[in-house]
């Protein structure tokens, strides 16, 4: 007898979402708060500490699991949609993603009105994953699963290209910093693999078909991500291709264990992705049948997870002008010009690694119950259109 629960399947990708919303404000709040994101790389092996490094580290996490499930989650929505409809609304919500990036959330980051930085960071990469989706949808979902990871496996032959006075080069697979006038316009998010990874979720959407076997998807979840993991490790300790940066032995073990993790996340590497899309296919075959309080509270993000992004970035940088202006920084926080560290002239300002979890779980409280409200209002009014753009 085939054993489908789909409220369970739900929740587990509700779940996911939430999780890796709630841990993206933690790096977050560490670049607007922490003391050393001034002088050096959290992940460079002969700086960092170990909980430093492994703040930041957990983090990697985020962006490969939500492109992941917003693939996912553009097949579910579409079940009862025509190809058609199912690729006018992604071809759509991916340009208002785009705006929103240039708008909304680079102000949220800057709170600057000339907008003198702006940026192609997550939000901007997944709408044009999104209008690629919508294309590439109409493909055999076997060529599709194949397109991706060959796009996925093989996108790091691209590394020796270096055009770094190209913007659509930039776009496509080069992170880079561009002069446009009086606008410093940064690419950190290239397309691609971006897109393969929001695909892949797409191919692997009928696993969540209501007659689809909940135990054989739990068992194969779990199966490709243990493999993935181990593939990662393999590759890692070889050495000698899916990263741009080889690992090397360091003055101690823990320094070059440190440097064995240290992959490429601009653009994201084959290794980075064999290791954050590996746990996050783990995740989704072992957590399927939790339950309580604290799935509760992490799936309420993740329910509402454009939201939240929002909420979370003016929080942080009303907390951050509030802490500037008690630690005698005045009111420069108030409009930035640039990204926070890249800014010199606030060498000096932040706190502590302590500080820092502080004010991210001060930034998760306020915004739970903003997050609880918007979440019921959504589910009672599922006849207003535009709720489904936010």
């Amino acid at each position: 007898m085939t054993n489908t629960l789909p409220q369970n399947r739900i929740s587990s990708i509700d779940l996911l979402k939430g999780l890796v919303m709630v841990v993206m404000a933690l790096d977050h709040v560490r670049d607007f708060f922490h003391y050393s994101t001034f002088f050096f790389n959290p992940m460079d092996p002969t700086q960092t500490t170990v909980p430093i490094f492994f703040t930041r580290f957990i983090t990697h996490f985020c962006a490969p699991a939500f492109s992941f499930l917003a693939g996912l989650s553009a097949f579910m929505s579409g079940r009862k949609k025509s190809k058609g409809a199912l690729s006018a609304f992604l071809l759509k919500r991916g340009l208002w993603l785009i705006l929103l990036e240039f708008t909304l959330v680079i102000f949220g980051w800057a709170f600057d009105p000339t907008f003198s930085m702006n940026n192609i960071a997550v939000i901007a990469c997944l709408g044009m994953s999104m209008m690629l989706l919508a294309a590439l949808i109409h493909l055999p979902r076997t060529v599709l699963l194949v397109l991706c990871c060959l796009v996925i496996v093989g996108h790091n032959l691209l590394d020796p290209i270096n055009l770094p006075e190209n913007f659509l080069w930039s776009v496509i697979h080069q992170q880079s910093v561009f002069q446009f006038g009086n606008v410093k316009f940064y690419v950190d998010y290239p397309i691609i693999p971006w897109f393969a990874v929001m695909a892949l979720g797409y191919c692997f959407g009928p696993l969540y078909s209501t007659g689809f076997d909940s135990r054989h998807r739990r068992q194969l979840l779990t199966t490709i991500g243990i493999a993935a993991v181990c593939l990662f490790f393999l590759l890692r300790w070889l050495n000698i291709y899916g990263d741009l940066l080889p690992w090397t032995v360091q003055a101690t073990a823990v320094r070059t264990f440190f440097s064995f993790l240290n992959v490429t996340k601009y653009p994201p590497s084959l290794l980075y992705l064999l290791l954050t899309l590996g746990c996050t296919m783990i995740f989704l075959g072992v957590s399927e049948n939790f339950k309580g309080r604290v799935v509760h509270f992490f799936t309420t993000f993740g329910r509402v997870p454009f939201v939240y992004y929002l909420l979370h970035l003016y929080l942080m940088h009303v907390l951050a002008v509030i802490y500037g202006l008690a630690s005698g920084h005045g009111w420069k926080l108030l409009s930035l010009p640039d990204w926070l560290p890249e800014i010199r002239s606030m060498r000096g300002y932040g706190t502590n690694l302590v500080g820092v979890y502080l004010v991210w779980i001060l930034v998760i409280a306020i915004a739970y119950p903003i997050c609880r409200w918007y979440d019921r209002y959504k589910n009672a009014h599922k006849e207003k259109w535009w709720l489904s753009y936010l």
